[in-house]
């Protein structure tokens, strides 16, 4: 597996990751985007995509997996490292214990559902037969700004239309 060595190129992968939860901003879907790094290249983005696709599991993370299932030709993705802009759910969790992925390189932290280290820890050692890296906050300020703005703009609206 190629190794992620510096801050910098965690950055820079979250960077990506960010642009692509801009795409899911603009489509009306919570701001969250994922990117699948293999052998140091960016080999799959994906973005949010539930209201587009109605599908509750169309989650930046669950698309991003899928895809880079298909371009490795293999379920289990052991090599790859996944930048996502928001700390995963627990069925994104669920999926990536599943996928048996290497690293998790995540930004905001969500205390709301978030199962890696906020409401849960489903990666904890031990609770299941394999461990994933963590490493979190990784932009965190930007990642958090995107959100905090979708929801401030869909609470306005709210207001503004009485729904």
């Amino acid at each position: 597996m190629a190794v992620i060595k510096s801050a910098m190129d965690n950055e820079k992968y979250m960077r990506l990751a960010i642009l692509e939860a801009q795409k899911a901003y603009k489509n009306g879907e919570v701001p969250i985007g994922a990117i699948v790094v293999y052998d140091g290249k960016v080999i799959v983005i994906a973005h949010n995509q539930t209201i587009t696709k109605n599908d509750p599991t169309a989650h930046a993370e669950i698309l991003a997996l899928r895809k880079a299932g298909k371009v490795l030709n293999n379920y289990r993705l052991n090599d790859i490292t996944l930048y996502v802009t928001v700390e995963p759910c627990a069925m994104c969790a669920g999926a990536i214990i599943n996928a048996r992925i290497g690293k998790l390189v995540f930004g905001a932290y969500e205390p709301k559902s978030g199962c890696v280290s906020s409401k849960a820890h489903l990666f904890e050692a031990g609770l299941f037969n394999h461990t994933v890296e963590v490493l979190g906050g990784v932009l965190e300020t930007e990642c958090s700004a995107i959100l905090s703005r979708f929801f401030r703009g869909k609470r306005i609206a709210k207001a503004t239309n009485g729904v």
